[in-house]
C-alpha cells in the first residue's frame, strides 16, 4: 500500500492453489419478516477436479471474543457453485448507527484435508423498499451524505489508504451517515472500513459522458442560464445516442456494471448500486439495471439521469431549489390517493464551493417534513487542490489551468466541506450542526428533547448544560477635582451562572420527550442570559473519543434592554470645532475628530495623541457608507453581473450639503450626500448624522433613500472604516468563534469570544473572496497594544435603525476588497498596512449559486429606505489633562 510518504508496506502475495479452490463467494443477507432471526445466504464458486466440501462457519470477531455462532457444511457442487443457509437466531444487526460485523469462515476441503480457508467480515441486515421508502431491517432511513472523489493533495488520485481512513473518520464525527462513490467505485478498502465504521453507501459504476451534452448543446446556443429542465428536454435524448442509447455500447456499459457488482458484493455497506452520473438514459441503462437486480436483488439501484425512474428503484435529483423540491416530492410518481411507490433523493446538493453552502436548514427541514424525501448528499467532500511551487516562489493549492492544462474547469474543482489537505471548513461545521442527530426546543418552560436517529436511543449520550450571564466592556469614568480625567478600562467576562448533568430518559428513534429545563434562583433582564446544552458521548467508539461533542442547543433566557452609552456630556467641557476651510477639527479632552468639509466625511480621529481611524489613500476617508463586498464564488454566476451592471462596485460619494452645530456637551455635524454610480441613472440620498460628544464618543446616523433605477437587491448596507494596523486584538460578545451569515451560521453559537489577532478572524478560502463576516454582535472591541481601544456597537434609536434586536454584523481584514477580488490564491493576496473594519446592518446569504438555486430571498439585502447606525467609543487607562 501506498503511505502519505510515498513508501510501499503491507503488500502481501497471495498463493492460490491450482487446482481444487475456491474462486468466489457471494454472502447475502436475510431477516424474518419481525426481522429478528436471520439467515446468511452462502454461494461459493469453487474450481474442483476432485470431491470437495464446502463449510462456513459464522464466528464473532476476535474483538466480540471470536465465538462461534453458526455453521453449515456441503458437498453438492452444481454448475461449480455451493450453497449453503445458515440460520442464525436474532443476531445483532448491521446498521450505519450500530456497525456489528461477524466473520464468515470458509473452507474447501478435498478427501478430508483443509485445501484453502478464506475470511469474510459482513454484517446482518435487509435493504428493500417498504412502503415506499429505503428501508434497512424494516426501518426507513435518511441519508446526510457527501460525495467523495478521492483526490490527495499531494498524490492527486494515488490516495493512501490511511487517508481515506482519515477521510471517513472526519465523516462520522461530523454527523455524516452516508457515502456516494462519486463516480465510480472507491479503493475496496475504503469499503472495508465503511464496514466497520458504519456508513450507508451508493457504489457507482465508472460511467459518465456528460461531455456530449455541450456536443449537442452548444450548435444550439443553448445558455447554461436557462432552466435546468428546459434544457434537459432540448439535449439529452439526442446526447444519450451516442453511447447511452446505442446498442453498440452495450457491452462495454454491461461490463462496468458487472465489475463493479461481482467485485463490491460482499460489502454490507454498499445498500445501493449507482449505475453512472450524467451520462443521459438509454437502453444501456436499462441493461445495467436488469443485470444488478438479476445478480444482486438485495439491494436497490440508483441512477439520477433516468427522470422516470423507470431503470431506479428511487427519483433522483441534483440541485433543486427548494420551491421545485416540494413540488418533485408532491407530485413525482404520486397516485391520485397520495400513495407512491418510490422514494426521492439528492444525489448531489448544496454546493459547497468556497464561502458556502447555504440553504443547508432549509433542506434539512424538507427532509424532516417529507418522510418520502429521504435526504442526499452534499456535492462535495473536498477541494482538488494540488500543492504546488511555482518558480517565483509562490506556494499554493493549484487547480485547473495553474498546469497549462486545457482544457479545465477553472476553479470549479475547489467545491468541498474540506479543504485540499483535508481539513474542515467553515461548510463541514456547519453541515455537522444542521444534520445533528438530537434537536431540542422549548416547550414552555420545558425542553423537548428530539431523537432523530434511525436505529439506537439516546443512552450512548450525556446532556451537559451551563447557564451563562454575558459579559460586556464598559468604560468607568470619575473625575479628579475639575483638572484630571481617568479613563478606566473595565472587562466583564461572561459568568457561569449553573452548569450541570440532565438525566435523559428513554427516547426511542423519531421520538420525543420533554424534560424540566434547569434554573437559576436569579436572571436579570438588564443582561443577556444564555442556556447551552451539550450532547456528549459516554464512551470512546472507532471515529471519536468518549467526550465527543454529537449535538448542541443554546437559547437565550433574557435580553438586555438597549442602553445609550455615557457620554458625561454634563461632566466635561464643551468640545471646540476650529475651522481653517475645508477641515473642521472638533477638538475635546484629549481626543479630536477632523471633518472634510468638501467632501463630507471624517478623515482622522485621534484619542490621547493615538489615531483611532485613518484616511484611507484613494477615498481619502476614514469611515464611509458601503454596499460592496469581495464576490464569492457563489455571487459570481448571477450576483456579480447583476450588481455590476447596475454600478454597485463603483459607487462614488457626493456631497449636497453639510452642517455643523455646537450643542450642549456636543458638536452633531449633518450631512447629505449624494453615493451613485458613474453614468447611471440611481443612487442612494443618504443623509449622515455625526455626533461627536464631550467624552470623544462618536456616532454615526445614517438614512438611505434610493432613487432611480435603482437595483432590486446590493451584497451588504454598512460602513467602511480604516483603523491603523495595531488595533489587532479583537473582543466581541456575539456569534462565534467562526464566521456567519444569514444562511450559513447555524454551527456558531452565542458567546464573548476573543482573538489575539486579525488574521484569526478570516477564513484561508484556497481561491480568495469575501469571508469573515460575523452576525448577531452586540459589541465589538478592537484593541492596540498602547492600552487602547475601539468598541462598536449599533446605535440606539428607532428613528435612526431598522434592527430592533440591538445587534448588528462585523468584519474586520487586512485584505482590500479588490485584494480579495483579484487574488487567484491566497498567496496573491496583498496586506493592509491598516486593520480595515466593516459595520453593517445588512448583508447578503452565500446561497449555492455556483451550482444550485441562489440567496433565498428574505435573505438578499433589498434596495429599499433603510437606517442604520452605530456608536463608536474610544476605552483606555491613559490620563489626559483637561484644559
Amino acid at each position: 500500500m501506498l503511505t502519505e510518504t510515498g513508501i510501499f508496506r503491507d503488500v502481501h502475495l497471495i498463493v492460490l492453489p491450482s487446482e481444487d479452490r475456491i474462486e468466489d463467494w457471494f454472502l447475502k443477507t436475510d431477516l424474518d419478516s419481525k426481522y429478528q432471526n436471520a439467515t446468511l445466504n452462502a454461494t461459493v464458486h469453487i474450481k474442483a477436479k476432485s470431491s470437495v466440501k464446502v463449510s462456513v462457519v459464522i464466528r464473532e470477531l476476535p474483538s466480540h471474543g471470536g465465538e462461534v455462532v453458526s455453521s453449515a457444511e456441503s458437498a453438492d457442487l452444481v454448475d461449480g457453485q455451493i450453497h449453503l443457509s445458515i440460520p442464525v437466531e436474532n443476531p445483532k444487526k448491521w446498521t450505519a448507527e450500530t456497525p456489528y460485523l461477524y466473520s464468515a469462515e470458509i473452507s474447501l476441503s478435498v478427501a478430508s484435508s483443509n485445501t484453502q480457508t478464506v475470511h469474510q467480515r459482513f454484517g446482518f441486515r435487509k435493504v428493500e423498499l417498504k412502503n415506499g421508502l429505503i428501508s434497512v431491517n424494516g426501518n426507513p432511513v435518511q441519508f446526510h451524505g457527501v460525495n467523495r472523489h478521492d483526490n490527495h493533495p499531494l498524490f492527486g488520485r494515488a490516495v493512501p489508504l490511511d487517508f481515506v481512513r482519515k477521510d471517513l473518520l472526519l465523516m462520522k464525527s461530523h454527523n455524516i451517515n452516508a457515502l456516494r462513490c462519486s463516480h465510480y467505485p472507491s479503493h475496496p478498502g475504503l469499503f472495508d472500513i465503511a464496514d466497520e465504521l458504519g456508513l450507508w453507501v451508493i457504489d457507482e459504476a465508472d460511467l459518465e459522458c456528460h461531455g456530449f451534452y455541450d456536443a449537442v448543446a452548444r450548435p444550439q446556443d443553448i445558455p447554461e442560464e436557462m432552466d435546468y429542465e428546459k434544457r434537459k428536454k432540448l439535449t439529452f435524448a439526442k446526447a444519450a445516442k451516442y453511447t447511452s442509447d446505442n446498442p453498440s455500447w452495450k457491452a462495454a456499459y454491461l461490463d462496468r456494471m458487472e465489475r463493479m457488482v461481482q467485485r463490491d458484493k460482499n460489502h454490507t455497506c454498499i445498500i445501493i448500486w449507482s449505475l453512472g452520473n450524467e451520462a443521459f438514459y438509454g437502453q444501456n441503462h436499462k441493461a445495467m439495471y436488469d443485470y444488478a437486480k438479476e445478480a444482486d436483488p438485495g439491494r436497490l439501484v440508483h441512477y439520477e439521469g433516468d427522470p422516470q425512474a423507470a431503470s431506479a428503484d428511487m427519483y433522483s435529483y441534483m440541485y433543486p431549489s427548494v420551491e421545485r423540491l416540494i413540488k418533485l416530492v408532491e407530485t413525482e410518481g404520486v397516485e391520485e390517493d397520495g400513495s407512491f411507490e418510490k422514494p426521492v433523493v439528492l444525489c448531489e446538493y448544496a454546493h459547497a464551493m468556497g464561502n458556502g453552502p447555504g440553504w443547508l436548514e432549509d433542506y434539512q427541514e424538507l427532509f424532516r417534513t417529507y418522510p418520502r424525501l429521504q435526504g442526499g448528499f452534499i456535492w462535495e467532500w473536498a477541494n482538488h487542490g494540488l500543492w504546488k511551487e511555482d518558480s517565483n516562489g509562490k506556494s499554493y493549492y493549484a487547480y485547473g489551468g495553474d498546469f497549462g492544462d486545457f482544457p479545465n474547469d477553472g476553479t470549479f474543482v475547489m467545491d468541498g466541506l474540506l479543504f485540499s489537505a483535508h481539513k474542515p471548513a467553515p461548510g463541514l461545521l456547519e453541515l455537522k450542526k444542521v444534520i445533528e442527530p438530537v434537536k431540542v426546543s422549548m416547550d414552555g418552560e420545558n425542553l423537548k428533547v428530539s431523537n432523530l436517529y434511525d436505529f439506537v436511543g439516546l443512552k450512548h449520550l450525556t446532556a451537559t448544560y451551563k447557564i451563562e450571564e454575558l459579559g460586556e466592556e464598559y468604560v468607568v469614568i470619575s473625575l479628579s477635582c475639575r483638572t484630571a480625567l481617568f479613563n478606566k478600562l473595565t472587562l466583564r467576562r461572561s459568568t457561569l451562572l449553573a452548569s450541570g448533568t440532565l438525566e435523559l430518559p428513554a427516547i426511542a428513534p423519531g421520538s420525543s420527550a420533554t424534560i424540566q429545563a434547569p434554573a437559576v434562583a436569579t436572571i436579570t433582564d438588564s443582561k443577556e442570559t444564555y442556556l447551552t446544552l451539550s450532547f456528549l458521548s459516554r464512551e470512546s467508539t472507532a471515529w471519536a473519543d468518549a467526550g465527543h461533542e454529537v449535538a448542541w442547543f443554546q437559547h437565550r433566557l433574557s435580553t438586555p434592554k438597549p442602553t445609550t452609552p455615557a457620554t458625561l456630556s454634563n461632566a466635561l467641557s464643551q468640545p471646540k470645532c476650529l475651522d481653517s476651510g475645508i477641515y473642521t477639527t472638533i477638538q475635546g479632552s484629549g481626543f479630536s475628530v477632523v471633518f472634510d468639509r468638501a467632501r463630507g466625511y471624517i478623515t482622522k480621529w485621534v484619542s490621547d495623541g493615538i489615531s483611532l481611524l485613518e484616511a484611507d489613500p484613494a477615498t481619502k476617508a476614514a469611515l464611509l457608507p458601503s454596499f460592496w463586498r469581495a464576490p464569492t464564488d457563489n455571487d459570481s454566476p448571477l450576483s456579480v453581473p447583476y450588481w455590476k451592471r447596475f454600478g454597485v462596485d463603483a459607487l462614488t460619494s457626493q456631497l449636497r450639503s453639510s452642517t455643523i452645530t455646537s450643542h450642549a456637551g456636543y458638536v452633531s455635524i449633518d450631512t447629505v450626500t449624494f453615493i451613485s454610480p458613474p453614468v447611471l441613472d440611481w443612487g442612494f440620498v443618504a443623509t449622515t448624522k455625526y455626533t461627536v460628544s464631550s467624552a470623544g464618543t462618536l456616532s454615526i446616523a445614517v438614512h438611505l433613500k434610493p432613487t432611480g433605477y435603482i437595483p432590486a437587491h446590493v451584497p451588504r448596507i454598512g460602513l467602511d472604516l480604516r483603523l491603523p494596523v495595531g488595533f489587532n486584538t479583537i473582543q466581541w460578545q456575539g456569534l462565534g468563534p467562526g464566521e456567519s451569515y444569514p444562511d450559513k451560521g447555524s454551527a456558531q453559537r452565542i458567546g464573548v469570544w476573543t482573538a489575539e489577532s486579525v488574521a484569526e478572524l478570516q477564513t484561508p478560502y484556497e481561491v480568495p473572496q469575501e469571508n469573515g463576516n460575523r452576525m448577531g454582535t452586540r459589541w465589538v472591541t478592537l484593541r492596540s497594544p498602547h492600552g487602547v481601544a475601539i468598541r462598536a456597537t449599533a446605535g440606539p434609536g428607532e428613528e435612526w435603525s431598522d434592527n430592533s434586536e440591538g445587534t448588528f454584523n462585523w468584519l474586520a481584514s487586512r485584505h482590500s476588497t479588490a485584494s480579495l477580488e483579484n487574488a487567484k490564491h491566497p498567496c496573491d493576496l496583498e496586506e493592509e498596512e491598516a486593520t480595515l473594519l466593516r459595520l453593517d446592518a445588512h448583508v447578503a446569504g452565500v446561497g449555492t449559486a455556483a451550482c444550485g438555486p441562489g440567496v433565498r430571498e428574505d435573505l438578499l439585502v433589498k434596495v429599499e429606505e433603510t437606517r442604520f447606525s452605530f456608536v463608536l467609543e474610544r476605552l483606555g487607562s491613559r490620563k489626559v489633562v483637561v484644559s
